[in-house]
C-alpha cells in the first residue's frame, strides 16, 4: 500500500561518529554509526578498526545476529571451531550463539562495517568504553579519499 507520508531519514557523516575502545588495552576501536541511542531502533551499526594483529576476544551473543563486511584488509574469522580467511569485499554472517572472533592477519589495519541486530546491549558496551578518535589513516579509508579517481 502506498502512503503519502514521508519519513526524514537520519543522515550522519564521519564527523558525527563517536569512537571508543571498549577497554584500555583493546587493539580495536569502534566508530558508532547508528544504534538505539541515535536511530531509535534495536541495532548497532559501526565501523570496527583493528590494529595490525588486533582481534576481538572470543564471544557469543544470546539472540543477536552479527554481520561483518570487510572494507579494507584481511583477517581470519573463527566461529564454533571453523575458520576462514576473509578480505576486502567479503561478508561474514555470524548466527546467534555462535562463538566467534575476528583477527587481523594483514600488514595494515583492518576495517569492517559491523552490524548487530538486535542491539543486545552492544552499543551500551561500546559507549561505556574509552573515547577515542579517528586518525588521518582512518579518515583516508572511510572518507573514500583512496577511491577517488583523477579525471
Amino acid at each position: 500500500m502506498y502512503t503519502s507520508r514521508c519519513v526524514i531519514p537520519v543522515i550522519k557523516s564521519l564527523k558525527d561518529y563517536q569512537v571508543y575502545r571498549i577497554s584500555p588495552n583493546d587493539s580495536n576501536r569502534l566508530a558508532i554509526i547508528f544504534d538505539s541511542t541515535n536511530a531509535n531502533i534495536s541495532l548497532t551499526c559501526c565501523i570496527e578498526i583493528f590494529d595490525v594483529g588486533g582481534q576481538t576476544p572470543p564471544h557469543r551473543h544470546q539472540g543477536a545476529v552479527e554481520m561483518f563486511f570487510i572494507l579494507k584488509g584481511e583477517a581470519i574469522a573463527m566461529c564454533d571451531g571453523k575458520s576462514a580467511v576473509i578480505k576486502a569485499g567479503d561478508s561474514l554472517l555470524v548466527p546467534h550463539t555462535g562463538t566467534h572472533l575476528i583477527k587481523n592477519t594483514g600488514s595494515t589495519r583492518l576495517y569492517t562495517l559491523t552490524v548487530m541486530v538486535p542491539n543486545e546491549d552492544f552499543s551500551e558496551l561500546i559507549r561505556s568504553g574509552i573515547p577515542a578518535e579517528l586518525d588521518a589513516e582512518d579518515m583516508a579509508v572511510l572518507g573514500r579519499l583512496n577511491a577517488l579517481m583523477p579525471c
